[in-house]
This record gives C-alpha cells, structure tokens and sequence, in this order.
C-alpha cells in the first residue's frame, strides 16, 4: 500500500474509534445476534463509518465487514478483500475496562498485507504491513498514541527474544477456553497477561509479550488486522494444528460460519511454535 492510502485507513480507523468513544460515554442498549454475542449500537456506527470510507477511497475492492454478513450482506471476495470488525471486544466495551478495538485489514491471495489496529479509549493505535514506495516493497510495523484527532509519538515496532528465565503469554479476557489453560500449563511461563480484542496481537507484535494461544472460536475480522502487524513486525500466526501459516479466504457463496477461524497461535518468535505446533 502507498503511505497515502495507509494515512488513510489509519484516519478512518480514528474517526470510527471517536464515534464509539460517544456512544461509550452516555448509556445505551445492548442486543444479542443469533449467536448470542452481544452487539450495541457502537458496532453499526463504527462500521458505517467505515463502509463510507473504503467505498470512497478503495470503490473496487469489496469488504467483509462483521456487522453487514450478520445482515446478511456477505459480497463475493475474490482474491483481494478488506476485513472489517467496526468493534472488536464487546465485552470489553460493556466492561468498560477500555479493551476494544477496531480492526481494518486489506488481504490479498490469503494474506494480511496490512493492517490497522485502533484502541480509542487507550489512546493507542498499531499499524502494519507492506508499504510501498518509489517502486520498492518494504515490511514495517509502528504503534502511535491518539490525540486530538490524530496519531501522534509514532515509532517503529518489532517482537522481541523470549527472555530466558521464562515467556510471557497472552490469553483472552473473556474467552478463555479450558484448551488454552492446559497448553499454558505445559510452558515455562513467567506471566500470564489476560486481554482484551486484538490487543493481544497487537502486544506481541510490539514485544509486550512473546506469545498468544487462540483455543476457542474467533473470526476472520477478529483477528486479520492484528495478523497483519504481527507479521509485520517479524512474528508469525500459524494454526494450532498443523503450524502453518494462517491463510485467509472468502469461499464462493460463503455463509457467516465459513469465516470461522480454526485454532491459532500467535509468536514473536517461531522457536516457541514447535513445542505446541506440529511443523512451526
């Protein structure tokens, strides 16, 4: 991507957080999707916010956004696509604890090629991916802090060496399954930080912490925007299975359930994959 379309879709990320943090500071209703997850109206507002803009900027390249296929409203992907989670980490939004995200992911031929992190309430936004300038293709991941309607004090991001005397390891807030306990349990853990959203991606990609297990039910816009920066920044996604590269695909008349993501792992480091990954 150019610096100029990745300015924007960094700006749109912030205008969508500023429309949540509104909607976060006065009360308001939540409802539950056929799934029974819960959903506010910070999720539709966010997200129109957002169909708005690639519309504009990126007419030719359809989206999958999570609010749209609940709908109904899935478009036949193709080989390029954006991914889009208006709000990722509900729960953390009903908590109030500032946990939530949203994420904006371009993917191309079953990678996340870039991707943009925002935590408005945390005043903290990641980005990542391939930047593309004066004919040359380079890989960078940066993290910028939130104010006044912009992205300020922004530096460059990368994972970190696992320290010796023991990892730390990322698991969900909210979803943590028995599965990711017990793999925990085997390693040679120093902490064990429990997170909202993306954020735990987004921590592994900035050495904050050297390693996410996901056990339990995620989606493709849950998790494709933090991917992005994570590889960015010289990690790796695999999945849990088989230590693979995570791949990304829309399938031709795909339903909701067929964007379900299978177990992953996240690492800074891929030596910490093959004791829990098959062929990582």
């Amino acid at each position: 991507m150019t610096e100029d379309q990745i300015s924007f879709l960094n700006l749109l990320a912030l205008r969508a957080g500023e429309e949540i943090l509104k909607i976060y500071a006065e009360p308001f209703e939540v409802e539950n999707k056929v799934d029974g997850s819960p959903v506010t109206k910070a999720d539709a507002a966010a997200e129109e916010i957002i169909l708005a803009g690639l519309a504009e900027k990126f007419p030719d390249i359809p989206v999958v956004a999570e609010e749209a296929v609940e709908a109904g409203k899935l478009p036949a992907a193709g080989a390029r696509y954006f991914l889009v989670d208006p709000l990722d980490g509900t729960k953390e939004f009903l908590k109030k604890n500032g946990e939530f995200t949203v994420n904006i992911a371009l993917i191309e031929d079953g990678r996340p090629v870039f991707g943009v992190v925002s935590a408005p309430a945390l005043e903290e936004i990641y980005w990542g991916g391939e930047f593309r300038e004066n004919g040359k293709t380079e890989t960078r991941a940066f993290k910028g802090t939130i104010a006044n309607g912009g992205i300020s004090d922004v530096a460059p991001i990368s994972v970190r060496t696992p320290p010796v005397d023991g990892i730390s390891v990322l698991a969900s807030r909210s979803h943590l399954s028995e599965e990711t306990s017990a793999l925990i349990s085997r390693l040679s853990v120093a902490e064990q930080l429990n997170v909202g959203s993306s954020l735990k991606l987004c921590w592994v990609a900035a050495g904050r912490a050297d390693f996410y297990p996901r056990l339990a039910p995620t989606m493709q816009w849950d998790i494709a925007a933090g991917d992005a920066v994570v590889r960015a920044a010289g990690g790796a996604v695999v999945l849990a299975s088989t230590g693979e590269d995570f791949v990304y695909r829309v399938p031709e008349n795909a339903r909701k359930d067929d964007l379900r993501n299978p177990f992953f792992l996240a690492a800074g480091c891929r030596n910490l994959l093959r004791d829990v990954a098959p062929a990582a």
